[in-house]
């Protein structure tokens, strides 16, 4: 099916399983016929003589059913996922970005944010406000997480329930549209977060009108989507129109497909090659680039491969690797999943070779994991990294910022590896000023014992792990949420200000000196005293020399001019540079 904005097929719904379909429509009742369709689309369901323009507030009765459920192709929810959609034509906004030219993954930089929590005011007018702030923190696309609608008042983003909407809290999908033309004007893309792996507990009406999910077959996070039984060509096409939804109607730059490994498909054709295939089309079509970018822990570099070398052809993923190893050599944490990354050698070989675990044995597995990057099909612009993020810190027991434990000069290494790595880097919001505020997992079911099992799940996850459950603070306390809003007078104040404008600089230097982010795997040389704790790697004429000890180091051989360095002890006399303990520089020979 094809999504219309006007006319009475803008009702059309599919319902496979119901016997009889009524549709509400701003209070009248328009009985529902069934549609001929193609075979594998059986169970389109139409509404002569609805109405065929004008905003409408409408919602399905099934098979007799006294409430009707919004529809699960909404555009908005007014009142909440379990009541009424209104209509929204999203042709009705007057698009100021014709001048907009796109901007390309390789030698960007991106700022991850969450509406609710990036401001004050939790909107995306009021985040609006802070595009000057990113465009001269040196910011080229905002990452936003999930912004489709959920139950409550606030939440991560990850247990939305209707894909199609935007948040009516945040400002809903008018509010959305003016956003990314603002940031268009002010030359930043727009990449959307979004979530296909699975649905959230609260308003998830999917399975009432057809067999999106599968029952019995779950992931981490709930039934998994059907992407490949009975009825599955309905459910991709589902999935495929919001994508397309997003590129088109809302003039995006990109997707962050979230959590890719739950995505069970075990079709010829995988569904992330469809959304490779569409966002080329999309990109084609308008002649603007459109980046999709995976969030996977599988290390299978076969996401960022062409088609035509067996690959899905997306444009990027994340690399929890980079994260892992910069965040052992800056804390010393070693628990978990951290443990494989206690050396400055597992940092080597990933500024090297991408991944660490390329076939290598992972302990936290129990087994060998991940293959390795051929040079010849993917760059490594490709790889997204950080050194924060918001499961990183999200997903800690007290949703704790390095900020909160590092002094300023093991936040400015992390900083300076992060931002001249040969990778894409990803910068979570605060980060950049040293955020003190946690940025804590938080919800706001409104039904109590849905509230009651999240809470209590929160704590004995972590009581498992041996922390005290006093500690863990309460998912459903609007005090969680508060509390990870940002506190925006810290980036003029000591440190943080200190810090912020090493972050201007670094991005700064990025766009300067483009072979920090344009030669490819292969075209990195590392060299590293995992005792002495100092690492150094090169890209062409570019040196990056980092301290991880608390005594200073003098390292040799170093040639050029200092055009950067973290520490105002750091010097470079007669080809010899001194580092400052837990200090970085960058130099061009």
């Amino acid at each position: 099916m094809t999504l219309v904005n006007n006319g009475p097929e803008r009702f059309d719904v599919w319902a496979p399983e119901a016997s009889s379909v009524i549709l509400v429509a701003d209070g009248r009742q328009y009985p529902m016929e069934q549609k001929e369709t193609a075979p594998g689309s059986e169970g389109w369901w139409t509404a002569p003589g609805a109405p065929a323009s004008g905003e409408v507030d409408y919602g399905y009765l099934l098979d007799g059913d006294s409430h009707p459920l919004p529809d699960p192709r909404s555009r908005r929810l007014p009142s909440g996922v379990h009541e009424l959609s209104r209509t929204f034509d999203p042709a009705a906004h007057s698009w100021q970005d014709s001048g907009w030219k796109g901007k390309e993954l390789q030698g960007a930089v991106i700022y991850e944010l969450h509406v609710g929590t990036f401001t004050p005011e939790g909107t995306l007018d009021a985040a609006a406000t802070k595009l000057d702030y990113l465009v001269d923190l040196g910011v080229d696309f905002i990452e936003l997480l999930p912004v489709n609608g959920f139950n409550g008042t606030h939440n991560w983003g990850y247990d939305g329930v209707q894909w199609y909407a935007v948040q009516e809290g945040y400002g809903g999908p008018a509010a959305y549209q003016r956003f990314v033309d603002a940031a268009h004007a002010a030359g930043v893309g727009v990449i959307q977060d979004v979530v296909y792996n699975h649905l959230g507990p609260s308003g998830n009406y999917l399975p009432k009108f057809g067999p999106y999910l599968k029952q019995g077959d779950a992931n981490t996070w709930g039934d998994s989507v059907n992407l490949d039984g009975p009825g599955s060509d309905v459910v991709r096409e589902y999935i495929l129109e919001n994508l397309a939804l997003w590129l088109r109607d809302y003039h995006v730059d990109g997707l962050r497909l979230d959590a890719v490994h739950a995505l069970r498909d075990e079709r010829a054709v995988h569904i992330l090659e469809e959304f490779g295939a569409l966002g080329d089309a999309v990109s084609a079509e308008t002649g603007l680039p459109k980046t999709l970018i995976a969030e996977s822990d599988l290390n299978n570099p076969r996401l960022i491969y062409p088609r035509d070398a067996n690959g899905y052809g997306l444009d990027g993923q994340w690399s929890d690797d980079f994260h892992h190893a910069v965040h052992v050599n800056v804390s010393g944490e070693t628990t978990g999943y951290y443990s494989d990354f206690e050396s400055l050698a597992v940092l080597a070989k990933v500024l090297k070779d991408g991944f660490y675990h390329d076939g290598s044995y992972s302990s936290f597995r129990g087994r060998h994991h991940g293959r390795p990057i051929n040079a010849s099909l993917a760059h490594p612009a490709a790889l997204v990294v950080c050194n924060q993020n918001h499961d990183q810190i999200g997903n800690r027991a007290t949703g704790d910022r390095l900020a909160q434990s590092l002094s300023h000069g093991q936040l400015a290494v992390a900083a300076v590896l992060t931002l001249t790595s040969p990778f894409t880097p990803m910068l979570f919001m605060g980060e950049e000023y040293g955020a003190t505020t946690p940025w804590q997992f938080f919800t706001s079911h409104p039904e109590p014992e849905l509230g009651k099992a999240t809470a209590e799940g929160r704590i004995k996850e972590f009581e498992r792990m041996g922390w005290d459950p006093a500690v863990v603070p309460d998912p459903q306390d609007p005090e969680t949420f508060r509390r990870s809003k940002l506190d925006w007078d810290e980036a003029a104040q000591g440190d943080h200000a200190r810090l912020l404008e090493l972050y201007r600089s670094l991005t700064a230097l990025r766009r300067a000196h483009p072979e920090l982010a344009g030669a490819g795997f292969g075209e990195t040389d590392v060299a590293f005293d995992d005792d002495a704790r100092w690492l150094r790697f090169r890209r062409g004429s570019m040196e990056v020399l980092v301290n991880f000890a608390d005594a200073k180091v003098r390292l040799e051989d170093v040639s050029g001019a200092v055009l950067l360095a973290t520490d105002d002890a750091t010097g470079l006399d007669g080809g010899a540079l001194t580092l400052a303990p837990w200090s970085a520089a960058v130099v061009k020979s």
